[in-house]
């Protein structure tokens, strides 16, 4: 008789302690989903504010270096928050059981996923702090920016240039534009030197410098600056010693390198180059590093 009450009394204290713990976990799950859901909407406000902002400044004529390294740390922080919001929302999807009639149902990739959710829970979570922090810090400190936004003049958009920020967003490079269109407007010429600036833009394959290039020179400003803009490869650069002579007034060249070229090989091209009219520029586009060595200004990357 003991024995068996000793059994019962073991399986009810048994079951009220597992009772007990699944409460608290449930308890506890509930706190880190109502937690996360704020985190989410908190971070969801904070990428439409940076949204606005950034949008607004690919509209403007930005000339101050400062305001422009602001602009970067803004897209940076941007696209770094839309990537934590894309986890975020995924793992609430996943959580809440919405890929169970498309998932295998075997057993062991439902232990794998047990045992990577909660390797990678803590380190998301993590990361999901550090970003929201980073992006209301950078927010918080823009207000001044956006002052000194309203004072630059407003660009005219054409509907090609609309096409490019909605579908590809420039590839993230609104300071590098902002930059490269500062550099072709603004007069950079010592006085009695007639030596062009030359900007080298230098980027892996396919990372939209050319996109880069052509995006501003298109801008209005940029055509009426120029008497003509002159497009050359490694192939052909020496071509300018045929159209050099029949070029007036200020030109803007944009030469793509696909290799490296010989130093004797740049001499003659930049004796012709400074024989253009004042205020000419020069743009450098290429893969490779060596090639920055030619630029009279720091490389855009």
């Amino acid at each position: 008789m003991e024995v068996a009450i000793s059994a019962v009394t073991g399986e009810l204290l048994s079951r009220f302690i597992s009772f007990l713990t699944n409460k608290y976990r449930s308890s506890l799950s509930h706190a880190h989903s109502e937690e996360q859901k704020k985190m989410v909407e908190r971070l969801h406000h904070l990428l439409m504010r940076a949204g606005t902002i950034v949008e607004e400044a690919d509209a403007r004529y930005i000339t101050n270096s400062g305001m422009m390294t602001q602009l970067k740390n803004l897209s940076e922080a941007m696209y770094r928050g839309c990537r934590v919001l894309d986890t975020l929302r995924y793992r609430t999807l996943q959580d809440s059981g919405s890929f169970d009639e498309v998932s295998n149902d075997s057993s062991i990739n439902c232990l794998y996923l047990a045992k990577r959710s909660r390797t990678t829970g803590k380190a998301v979570h993590l990361e999901s702090h550090d970003t929201l922090e980073s992006l209301e810090i950078v927010v918080a400190n823009m207000a001044e920016f956006v002052v000194l936004l309203g004072g630059c003049e407003r660009m005219s958009r054409r509907p090609y240039d609309v096409y490019l920020y909605t579908e590809n967003f420039m590839f993230g490079r609104h300071a590098e534009k902002q930059k490269l269109l500062s550099f072709l407007l603004q007069h950079s010429d010592p006085h009695g030197d007639h030596a062009p600036a030359i900007l080298p833009v230098i980027g892996g394959a396919s990372v939209g410098k050319k996109t880069l290039v052509a995006h501003v020179c298109s801008d209005e400003r940029v055509h009426s600056r120029f008497s003509s803009i002159l497009h050359l490869n490694g192939d052909n650069f020496m071509r300018i010693l045929d159209n050099g002579r029949s070029m007036f007034g200020m030109v803007l060249v944009v030469i793509t390198f696909a290799s490296d070229i010989g130093d004797d090989d740049w001499k003659m091209f930049h004796s012709i180059v400074i024989k253009m009219g004042r205020g000419s520029k020069v743009i450098i586009i290429s893969r490779l590093q060596r090639v920055a060595r030619f630029g009279s200004l720091k490389p855009i990357f």
